[in-house]
């Protein structure tokens, strides 16, 4: 499979397993995007688009509401967002998105977290050239288009690349032509099942099944802190 699919892969959150944990990231994105913008997903795309992503993962409606409730409440939480980069077990290379109401309490965890299993952090902007910010979209074939149809009404908007498997289409754009390619969906009237940023490693390498092992608890302790939205890397 191709690696628009391994994103699909990843983009169901696996490795996060249960509701418990994949529940509260997908709360602090829509709460980012309501206190960011306006709080009313009709005229922040933003917050649309966190909500989209967070239906799609089944949240229940009452916790996508209580989260726009905590973004506009006296006592909402002030997030910032905050990329870290590191360099993890055998050099593999480790970008991880934050959204943070106490960085201090943000970096000393990430920084345990790389210490504790052999590798360190870096300075921002050592490793973001490693990886080609994109935006991915996701939904299903539309039976009023064929695909080289779809093609030529998403090139204008920014479309790269466009992928097919089993009626499920994935659309890849540069980050830059978010805001685009979500316009001319809705102009299309194309229902997007899912639509984000997503990092991908622009020089792939390969890791061992034991590599990997050790690779991945340093993977699973970044996930399962409450503050960090996403892992990148660059293996294969």
């Amino acid at each position: 499979m191709g690696r628009a699919f391994e994103y699909r892969k990843a983009a169901k959150m696996k490795r996060w397993g249960n509701m418990s944990r994949v529940f509260p990231k997908l709360a602090r994105a829509i709460e980012v995007a309501a206190k960011t913008g306006v709080p009313d997903p009709e005229m922040n795309s933003a917050l649309r688009t966190a909500i989209l992503n967070a239906k799609a993962e089944n949240m229940p409606k009452a916790n996508i509401d209580a989260a726009i409730k905590r973004a506009t409440g006296k006592d909402a939480a002030n997030f910032a967002e905050v990329n870290f980069e590191g360099k993890g077990p055998h050099g593999v290379l480790v970008f991880v998105e934050t959204a943070t109401d106490n960085n201090t309490r943000t970096v000393a965890n990430i920084k345990m977290y790389f210490n504790k299993t052999g590798g360190q952090v870096v300075p921002t902007g050592s490793l973001e050239f490693f990886f080609d910010r994109k935006a991915i979209f996701e939904f299903n074939k539309p039976s009023n288009y064929e695909l080289e149809d779809l093609e030529m009404e998403l090139i204008d908007a920014g479309l790269e690349e466009l992928e097919e498997e089993d009626g499920v289409i994935l659309a890849y754009a540069n980050y830059t032509d978010f805001g685009n390619m979500n316009n001319k969906f809705e102009e299309l009237g194309i229902q997007l099942t899912k639509a984000e940023l997503k990092r991908i490693p622009n020089n792939p390498q390969e890791f061992t099944e034991a590599q990997q092992e050790e690779i991945g608890k340093l993977i699973e302790k970044l996930e399962d802190d409450d503050d960090v939205q996403a892992v990148y890397t660059n293996i294969a």
